[in-house]
């Protein structure tokens, strides 16, 4: 299980690492308007929550006295690398804590703002979070990039293309024999209101 969280966390590190190399300084800095978040700022919110929830998880609350969340909000980054440096620090914090997960923990209790979670609920609660804010920095990274942002997912009006490869790529895995009746319209066992 450890391994699975650690892979989809991994893949949501990624897309934000391959956003950021292809934004400048001024870029990562950038704001909407008053009210919108700059990527810098969606950056100390993410770190500043893993810090606090996965610092000591498994004894001590997820809500860590020491962390002001309103001042997450609160820009006080002066570069990119200092931005990438709190970023790569809150994923160590994340990774160091699901390498502490087993089988004997996982339905273990623990708390968020006194809040009791199980182990893995608090593992699903932060693979919701933090997704929806790389979501974020992606969105806003894309807009500025315009023509110029070299996409993270299957490119547009290339998913045929993209489907193929996966195929090739994964030969063994024929699902056209599969007994599913709704999810393979190939199959023979599939109802007529499904069959395209």
């Amino acid at each position: 299980m450890k391994d699975l969280f650690i892979k989809r966390f991994e893949y949501y590190k990624i897309l934000g690492d391959q956003s950021f190399e292809q934004l400048s300084d001024e870029q990562i800095f950038w704001q909407f308007n008053e009210e919108s978040n700059s990527i810098a700022v969606i950056v100390k919110h993410i770190a500043g929550n893993m810090l606090s929830r996965w610092t000591n998880f498994l004894t001590e609350d997820g809500e860590k006295p020491w962390r002001n969340r309103d001042e997450e909000f609160v820009n006080t980054f002066k570069s990119k690398a200092e931005v990438l440096e709190y970023w790569e620090k809150g994923w160590k914090c994340l990774f160091d804590a699901l390498n502490q997960i087993n089988d004997e923990n996982l339905y273990s209790t623990i708390y968020i703002r006194n809040e009791a979670h199980s182990v893995i609920d608090a593992v699903f609660r932060q693979l919701a979070h933090y997704p929806y804010h790389v979501g974020q920095i992606i969105y806003i990274a894309k807009m500025m990039k315009n023509d110029n942002w070299n996409t993270l997912s299957i490119a547009r009006n290339k998913s045929q293309e993209f489907n193929t490869e996966m195929k090739n790529k994964f030969p063994e895995n024929d699902f056209n024999s599969n007994s599913s009746p709704v999810c393979y319209q190939n199959s023979p066992e599939v109802r007529d209101e499904f069959k395209q």
